[in-house]
């Protein structure tokens, strides 16, 4: 009988834990939630731009070959951490069509003159369109529908 009271108060005494645990991460996570239960939030990974034979190793130097490519340089705004930060580079290209995006892909937005940097979460079409939605890694809250016309780059690479 002493082996099952002691089962009990142990199963009670590890869920009393775990409610403890959860309802303190929302106490202090409430804005901006990097972690969540303790283990960083899963996302899908970017596509795969820049083939292996793009990509060319030398003694002195790396060459990465990649068409319409341009350098990006990023604001200290926190939304995009631990991915992205002010002392990242980044290799950018202009999307062609939506099909190109995809989700997990790290596209640049312009709303109200200013160039906005967030990961696709979810895509879909309406009557107005192609759209994305886009989310910073460490937002809580997504920027709602982003068109294809208003996307203007894809970071295909980061250097750091």
């Amino acid at each position: 009988m002493k082996k099952i009271y002691f089962a009990i108060i142990l199963v009670i005494t590890f869920m009393l834990g775990a409610l403890t645990y959860y309802f303190t991460n929302l106490l202090y996570f409430t804005e901006e939630k990097p972690f969540y239960f303790g283990i960083l939030n899963e996302k899908e990974q970017p596509s795969n731009w820049i083939s292996e034979k793009d990509i060319r190793v030398f003694p002195d130097k790396i060459v990465i070959n990649i068409e319409n490519a341009g350098i990006s340089k990023y604001a200290d705004t926190g939304s995009m951490l631990p991915t992205l930060g002010e002392n990242a580079n980044g290799i950018r290209v202009k999307p062609k069509s939506a099909e190109q995006i995809n989700i997990g892909d790290i596209v640049t937005y312009e709303r109200a003159g200013d160039l906005i940097i967030h990961r696709v979460v979810a895509k879909g079409n309406d009557v107005k369109g192609d759209y994305f939605i886009l989310k910073g890694d460490n937002n809580s809250e997504n920027d709602g529908k982003i068109y294809f016309e208003e996307i203007k780059y894809v970071t295909v690479g980061l250097i750091y």
